[in-house]
């Protein structure tokens, strides 16, 4: 089974959103130990719990702190930026790491009113993606009906990835992309889409084929109980923010689960805790067996939050070991 990483840079109570930014370097280079194929990192912005804003450059440290791993991201947001940026910061560092950098995509606009002033944006950026979208493969193409250029980025071949939100699977599907989905809506939702966009999906220079690539949280541990645990501080950081609008840093496991709950807040914490897997290695395995069987996916797209970057490693040891164990049975062709 081909696995990858995605790491958002969370920032842990106590620790400094700089030292998070340099433990997800070094996270990286623990992954690419074990053999993951991809370590992407994300954007977001003005969140306290999130350190990782800035893909293109967190991609830059990481992929000069590693050899092998690919590297690039889940996603940069497009509405944010000019097509023209995004392809010429592709171009820098496809041409430092050379078959090595992923562009992966994604249509969300900042999430309040503030950051989208601060961003130049408003509240309606999304609804251009599309174009923006091909005036960005133009760029990285040379093929921009304006004469301008990203000259960095001509004549490189970069993966571009497409994250499904909304009708972003019928996106992917238009412009000959591979998909990265997860299970926002539950698992029916997202096997529809994954039906709808390989039905749909009109081959490309970037892809021949359907390429689907599942995001899943996952957590393994020695026990179900443990596994479980690792999960507990992202869950209570999701179900704060509902109710007070802002994820915060997190909070080891034991100091959530000796908070006293009101009813409401316990409801969105044990929400926030369904669609993971998580279990021993011998359960996430039969898990992820399932999850292929019913989704064919080409590849699985992993984030462990856990407030102990020790237990985190350990989970992606873990996993690892999965993989390596039912390859057989659960490879697919890869791209890049």
């Amino acid at each position: 089974m081909r696995l990858s990483v995605l790491d958002r840079s969370h920032v842990r109570q106590g620790v400094s959103p700089q030292q998070s930014l340099r433990d997800t370097v070094r996270f990286a280079q623990q992954v690419e130990d074990l053999g993951y194929h991809r370590f992407w990192v994300a954007e977001h912005h003005s969140v306290p719990g999130v350190a990782g804003a800035a893909p293109t450059v967190l991609a830059a440290a990481v992929a000069a702190a590693t050899s092998r791993i690919r590297v690039g991201t889940g996603g940069v947001m497009l509405p944010n930026h000019q097509p023209l940026v995004v392809a010429e910061q592709f171009g820098v560092l496809g041409s430092l790491f050379p078959d090595r950098i992923d562009v992966g995509l994604g249509r969300s606009v900042g999430f309040t009113d503030g950051i989208r002033r601060a961003l130049g944006r408003g509240k309606d950026a999304a609804e251009r993606f599309g174009e923006q979208l091909a005036e960005l493969l133009d760029y990285l193409n040379g093929k921009a009906a304006s004469g301008v250029h990203a000259v960095s980025a001509e004549g490189l071949d970069l993966p571009v990835f497409l994250l499904a939100t909304g009708a972003g699977a019928g996106t992917a599907a238009e412009f000959g992309l591979p998909l990265v989905i997860a299970p926002a809506h539950g698992d029916d939702r997202m096997i529809r889409m994954i039906e709808e966009y390989r039905a749909a999906f009109r081959p490309s220079a970037q892809a021949t084929e359907p390429y689907v690539v599942l995001a899943r949280s996952i957590a393994v541990a020695d026990s179900t109980e443990r596994a479980r645990r690792l999960l507990v501080p992202e869950a209570w950081a999701t179900a704060y923010s509902r109710t007070h609008g802002e994820f915060p840093p997190l909070e080891p496991p034991e100091q959530v689960l000796a908070r006293s709950m009101s009813d409401r807040p316990r409801a969105q914490f044990e929400r926030a805790l369904r669609g993971h897997l998580w279990g021993t290695p011998d359960e996430v395995a039969t898990a992820l067996d399932e999850l292929v069987a019913h989704t064919g996916a080409d590849e699985v797209l992993v984030t462990t939050t856990a407030h102990d970057p020790a237990d985190r490693l350990d989970s992606y040891r873990l996993l690892s070991k999965v993989s390596e164990a039912r390859s057989p049975a659960l490879s697919r062709p890869a791209v890049n």
